[in-house]
């Protein structure tokens, strides 16, 4: 079996230089570890991820002339150790990263990643003190984005949280248990959590697949800020909803939890793959009020039926869940420009199903205004049927949850 060194190098290999997405490689390439080797990839992996312009430049301070953008993957996995892994020794850093030049068919190269990390581990530098984009490892243009959105205060506290661990909640099923039970039970798995504000906090290490608790139904895994956002809807029992892009489910199963299991709730998504994670989810919640199947929601579908209340969460920059998926960050500006006609024209079509007097909700998980308010505001300046109940940016905090926009609007008219 490969080491977990060799094994993240393979990964970061990927994301550097083919754009692959960190999650789903490290999933796909540990799992067949231990949980002990999967967590010390996942950390290698992601720390060098959020860590990467800051890695770039220490590098480049000790590297002098060009060489292989491999060797460079192998600097960057050395210095990440060297400073940011305080329980991994600086022998071992050094040394298990020379030892990788032999695995990874660089042996010529052992004698300058053996320099150049020596040379890094003997005369470090405060990182501290560098300017935000070294400091933080975040683009400048995203800085900058954030600060004229914003404030600059506002773009420090989110830089602030950029490279600390997102927490973890759950929803407590409602059909069976509430917060305080769900607690009783994970502390019967070990597991310390907390409830709060109608989620349960999880305060240690936890794997949803070996939970008997998850196993049974008990709660499904979703950020705080999601959940307020499928709180907002307001959904009742009986009533009719749609949720237009609900892939993996975390808000319709909120959702359909709050309509006590009757109506109900169609859970649509794009893709084929993506609908079966629902309909897996919704059946090992119990909830058989959830209707999903494929359905692509930038084109009306007359099948579907008007509703009481529609959710559409739509596809984003993501810039609001950067501690989960760290080279979000490093996404070219112009490159949104082709997400927004999508976003508006799901929206426009999302209303369509609203009955008079029903609820539409447009969120994200990103921290642009041009994907956020921009968009409803059009939306509402060319539909005068519709009216803005409340709008709400949440931004990353350590305790709280992810970065994320909805905004909530009332039909008033055909």
């Amino acid at each position: 079996m490969k080491s977990p060194r060799l094994c993240a190098f393979e990964i970061l290999d990927g994301i550097i230089r083919n754009n692959a997405y960190s999650n789903i490689e490290t999933d796909k390439k540990t799992a067949d570890m231990s949980a002990v080797d999967r967590a010390f990839v996942s950390q290698l992996v992601l720390g060098v991820v959020e860590r990467r312009l800051t890695l770039e430049y220490i590098v480049s301070l000790k590297l002098t002339g060009r060489t292989k953008p491999k060797v460079k993957i192998l600097l960057y996995l050395g210095a990440y150790q060297l400073y940011f892994m305080d329980k991994v020794p600086s022998s071992a850093a050094v040394n298990e990263t020379v030892k990788l030049c032999d695995e990874t068919g660089l042996s010529y190269y052992k004698g300058l990643v053996n320099a150049v990390l020596h040379k890094i581990d003997s005369d470090r530098i405060d990182t501290d003190s560098l300017d935000d984009e070294i400091k933080y490892s975040c683009p400048k243009e995203l800085i900058g984005l954030w600060k004229k959105h914003y404030s600059e205060e506002t773009a420090l506290e989110i830089l602030k949280n950029l490279n600390s661990s997102a927490p973890v909640f759950a929803v407590a099923n409602s059909l069976y248990l509430d917060s305080d039970e769900l607690v009783y039970e994970l502390a019967l798995e070990n597991v310390e959590s907390s409830s709060e504000g109608g989620v349960v906090r999880i305060l240690s290490h936890y794997n949803p697949t070996s939970s008997e608790a998850f196993k049974r139904g008990l709660l499904h895994i979703e950020d705080l800020s999601s959940y307020e956002c499928a709180m907002a809807l307001g959904a009742k029992e009986n009533e009719t909803v749609i949720d237009v892009c609900s892939a993996p489910g975390g808000k319709a199963f909120t959702v359909a939890e709050c309509m006590k299991n009757t109506g109900a709730l169609y859970a649509l998504d794009l893709h084929s793959h993506r609908v079966e994670l629902i309909k897996d989810g919704a059946e090992r919640l119990g909830l058989t009020n959830i209707v999903s199947f494929v359905n692509d929601a930038t084109e009306f579908n007359d099948s579907l039926p008007k509703a009481d209340r529609v959710l559409c969460d739509v596809p984003c920059s993501g810039f609001g869940v950067i501690r989960r998926k760290p080279e979000i960050r490093y996404k070219s500006l112009d490159s949104l420009k082709e997400l927004y006609p999508i976003q508006y024209k799901i929206l426009s079509v999302s209303s369509g199903y609203v009955k008079k007097g029903g609820t539409l909700i447009y969120s994200t998980c990103t921290l642009n205004k041009k994907e956020n308010e921009a968009v409803v505001e059009r939306f509402i300046a060319e539909n005068k049927s519709f009216e803005i109940k409340k709008m709400k940016t949440v931004f990353p905090s350590t305790d709280g949850g992810d970065g994320f926009f909805f905004a909530v609007m009332e039909k008033t008219d055909d």
